[in-house]
């Protein structure tokens, strides 16, 4: 791939990290499971130790109060690295006790030939304070149950396995998503790191290296600060064996192909100038589909907002972000949901659009779609939270269907249908057929929906046929992230030439094989409200009592915890 200028003392101290990584990487490969439990256990602890200064820092770099609603996301989504440390430490005990992984729900079969392994929740913390949600990881067709459990873990089974040194190019949107990355890298797939942080969050790398201490002092992490030209360098460099990337198709295509014109030239044709193994996550136009039913006042009111914390967190700067709302075209309350979700918005403070070039790809979206409604006065930084309604569901080439609105933006379109089942057929052709990537999607359907003749069935068909990598049922697709027990990644089969949400997948730390997608369900009104609701109260305090609980897990620091959930 094209070289950029890359100053020779950095390429010394490249060459020097990843040299140090060459040594480490036999050894790594090899190392026990308790050994490796030890390493887990001193992050946890040293992760803890720098929650605060973490946290902080994250929520200032995004131009938010650290003592804010919108700062208190920082500690809530540190407490889900902790949780993932927690999750990799039950493995690998499991491990060193000469057993596989636990499972610790039902393995079941859906359709003819494909396993359900459910594996959530795996504790009584996780029962409390996730009521009624079950994530299962579905496996590809043709799986058998012999076959995924003498496959699971296999990294573990005893088996001579060459090192590897794997390049993990960081996010900058959440803080988390590159040490997370980092975790399954290294212990779920057996490779050594080098680390490449993304600019936008290098603030937090002195953070990291104490962090990710064990990691470092051992010789299996190294992590490498810098741009474009450092991630090209590390790229191409003849020590690293295989990629990782969370980020954007636009950064994958400049890997794989080349930048500039010759790299578009080289992707129509298929010619990589860089063939080595390369997983990534990548970007999604994320539905919602709404199904139509008795909805009542408070089903409005309530789903209104469930989807209003879709747009909210993180100012929209995620892959998971809802993007488009799909509901019958027919429906009664079809506009009443829409009303209801701009009155949310409207009583909902803007915040900083951080994330670079991010004004210019609103006002993309809003040149196309006058019509947009953009709510309250934004600030000159900030973006107004902004809601496109009745985009042509027939106009396949709209940018609300082709192209990822990264920030503060949600689209909604309308189907015809004769009745729900249909309308279920439908939505599931449009979600995987029209619509952008195949990371994420969630699914809303009333309880009393599901008791008219058939509709049952459809959900389960709609849920099997949908080609996305997680979906959610009456809960958005990214607490699959928060749980830290399903596979998140795209549907498996996108070319490299067509690469879309990516190829591969993460956190699957249960170590379930050849997973095809992970299924996330759970009640259609939650109580207590999810703390991820923009009108939550108490979420800086619970934030910070999450992450004392997943650093030294007790029952006795749920009381303090429940209680400030009931008051949000």
């Amino acid at each position: 791939m094209q070289e950029l200028h890359l100053p020779e003392v950095k390429r010394s101290e490249i060459d020097r990290a990843l040299g140090e990584l060459a040594a480490t990487r036999e050894a790594w490969v090899t190392l026990d499971p308790e050994s490796k439990r030890q390493l887990v256990k001193r992050m946890t602890r040293d992760l803890h130790a720098v929650s605060d200064e973490w946290a902080t820092a994250a929520a200032r770099a995004k131009g938010v109060l650290p003592e804010s609603t919108s700062g208190a996301e920082e500690w809530l989504t540190f407490g889900f690295l902790l949780k993932a440390l927690n999750t990799i430490d039950r493995s690998l005990r499991d491990l060193a006790n000469g057993q596989p992984p636990g499972i610790p729900g039902p393995v079941t079969r859906v359709g003819e030939n494909q396993l359900s392994v459910q594996v959530f929740p795996q504790t009584m913390v996780d029962r409390i304070f996730f009521p009624g949600m079950t994530s299962e990881i579905w496996t590809e067709p043709g799986l058998s149950e012999e076959a995924m459990r003498s496959e699971q873990a296999a990294l573990y089974r005893g088996e001579s396995r060459p090192g590897r040194t794997t390049l993990v190019l960081g996010a900058g949107n959440v803080s988390i998503l590159g040490p997370c990355d980092i975790l399954d890298m290294l212990f779920c797939q057996g490779a050594v790191v080098t680390y490449k942080t993304n600019p936008v969050t290098d603030h937090l790398t002195p953070l990291l290296e104490r962090g990710f201490a064990a990691l470092i002092e051992a010789g299996y992490l190294r992590i490498v600060s810098g741009g474009a030209a450092e991630g090209a360098y590390l790229a191409g460099h003849e020590m690293v064996d295989e990629l990782h990337l969370t980020g954007s198709d636009a950064t994958y295509e400049a890997i794989v192909f080349g930048p500039g014109r010759e790299g578009r030239q080289k992707k129509t044709t298929g010619d990589r100038v860089m063939n080595k193994p390369f997983s990534c996550e990548l970007g999604n136009v994320s539905p919602v589909i709404i199904v139509p039913g008795p909805w009542r006042p408070g089903d409005l009111a309530y789903q209104a907002e469930h989807l209003a914390a879709m747009q909210v967190v993180n100012a929209g700067f995620n892959c998971l972000s809802t993007r488009v709302i799909i509901q019958h075209a027919s429906w009664e309350h079809r506009d009443e949901l829409l009303e209801e979700l701009r009155q949310v918005l409207g009583r909902t403070p803007t915040r900083p659009a951080y994330y670079p070039g991010a004004h210019a790809i609103h006002q993309r979206f809003v040149a196309a779609h006058p019509e947009a409604h953009l709510i309250d006065v934004a600030e000159e930084s900030h973006l107004p939270w902004t809601v496109i309604p009745h985009v042509d569901p027939t106009n396949h080439g709209d940018i609300c269907f082709t192209t990822e609105g990264f920030c503060s933006l949600v689209a909604e379109t309308g189907l015809e249908a004769d009745d729900i089942r249909s309308y279920l057929e439908r939505s599931v052709e449009f979600a995987n057929d029209v619509l952008w990537g195949s990371l994420t999607i969630t699914i809303l359907v009333h309880p009393k929906s599901l008791r008219q003749p058939g509709v049952a069935e459809a959900l389960e068909r709609a849920v099997r046929d949908l080609r996305y990598g997680t979906v959610g049922v009456n809960v958005w697709g990214a607490l699959n992230y928060a749980t830290m027990a399903g596979s998140w990644g795209a549907f498996p089969g996108h070319p490299a030439t067509d690469i879309q949400s990516g190829q591969g997948s993460v956190h699957n730390y249960t170590m379930i094989p050849r997973p095809q997608k992970t299924v996330i369900r759970g009640p259609f009104r939650q109580w207590p409200k999810p703390v991820v609701f923009p009108s939550h109260r108490t979420l800086h305090a619970m934030g910070r009592r999450v992450i004392d609980l997943e650093a030294a897990p007790s029952l006795l620091k749920l009381p303090a915890i429940l209680a400030a959930a009931m008051r949000g």
